[in-house]
């Protein structure tokens, strides 16, 4: 069936996109229903990320890199991973490994072992030759806070050494990295990472659905966010065209100037 078209709704950009990325956490789903996802609202996907070392233990990997690969979804290996890999003095194998069983993007992050960024950076430099590089910023433990200086600085790091992408942490609780522990929006964070590296260069975890309200208040509807799940998928769509209470304001904006330019 046709998709309607009815409404007059704010400008969006399409796949394949580079800016409005929506960055996906995969907790361990089969092919059959990353396939019956992606039928649906593959328009709406860029990044698929295998998050908590899933992809290391799923035997069907490949099979579903494919079928991300089929609907043009990037495949991401999760940070954390990498990170035990790298620990262990096995970070090239892990890096070979996921290269060979098709992965496109690799996250370089440094939240679970003890890691410098010099090490990070190095890391970064290593896999950039083979992967689109995403890295990520900030600290997975509430009871670690980063100063300004040091979000900003380690964001800058990163992409001068290769990162394709920066993501700023807000783990899958959202209580987290730029969230407070109520799960609101630690705007001084967000404001230094967009100083620091631009917001097209920066994927914001926003777990919540009032997170992602509140980033596509902030930045418009092309926001690059991450972290959501696979069930939320259309309904951050519906955010970002301003279909929900939370961002419609947008949307009446778009039809009044459609009205007015008339």
């Amino acid at each position: 069936m046709a998709t309607p078209s009815f409404l007059t709704l704010p400008p969006r950009s399409s796949a394949p996109r580079t800016v409005g990325l929506t960055h996906v956490l995969d907790p361990g789903v089969g092919p059959a229903a990353a396939a019956d996802l992606l039928a649906g609202a593959g328009a709406f996907v860029d990044i698929w990320k295998t998050g908590w070392g899933t992809a290391y233990v799923d035997p069907r990997i490949a099979e579903k890199i494919a079928v991300l690969d089929e609907h043009g979804v990037g495949s991401c290996l999760g940070g954390t991973l990498l990170e035990i890999a790298w620990a262990q003095g096995v970070a090239e194998q892990c890096l070979a490994w996921a290269h060979g069983v098709g992965f496109r993007h690799v996250e370089v992050s440094r939240g679970t072992v003890p890691m410098t960024v010099a090490d990070k950076r190095a890391l970064v430099r290593r896999a950039a030759d083979r992967f689109a590089v995403v890295t990520e910023v900030g600290a997975k433990d509430p009871d670690q806070q980063h100063t300004l200086a040091q979000w900003r600085d380690e964001a800058a790091a990163d992409r001068e050494a290769g990162a394709h992408l920066v993501v700023a942490e807000g783990r899958q609780s959202g209580t987290v990295g730029i969230f407070d522990a109520d799960g609101g929006v630690r705007e001084d964070v967000v404001d230094a990472l967009a100083d620091a590296v631009g917001p097209a260069h920066l994927v914001f975890e926003a777990p919540r659905a009032h997170q992602q309200a509140w980033f596509v208040r902030r930045f418009g509807p092309d926001v690059n966010l991450g972290n959501i799940a696979l069930d939320d998928v259309l309904g951050l769509e519906t955010l970002r065209l301003g279909l929900r209470s939370d961002t419609a304001e947008a949307t009446v904006g778009a039809a009044i100037s459609a009205e007015l330019s008339r």
